[in-house]
């Protein structure tokens, strides 16, 4: 899992790890959770990976675009 910067200075996502169409977020309370191509889909899985590396926003849309919408949760 990789950092996720945070550069706006108060962020629930702790990490994340990108894969093949689909990207892992661990919040900080250590939940996890896969989202990929099916759910929430491409179009958002590829707007969450750029946030992701931008190291900002990605909660914001998280919780504006996809909140339970998710295709696994992993644990935590």
């Amino acid at each position: 899992m990789r950092h996720y910067a945070a550069l706006s200075g108060n962020a629930g996502v702790r990490a994340f790890e990108v894969l093949d169409r689909a990207i892992i977020i661990e919040f900080n309370d250590g939940r996890r959770y896969l989202y990929d191509a099916t759910r929430p889909g491409p179009h958002h899985v590829r707007e969450m990976i750029r946030l992701a590396h931008a190291g900002i926003g990605l909660t914001t849309y998280i919780n504006q675009h996809v909140r339970e919408n998710y295709a696994e949760r992993l644990g935590g």
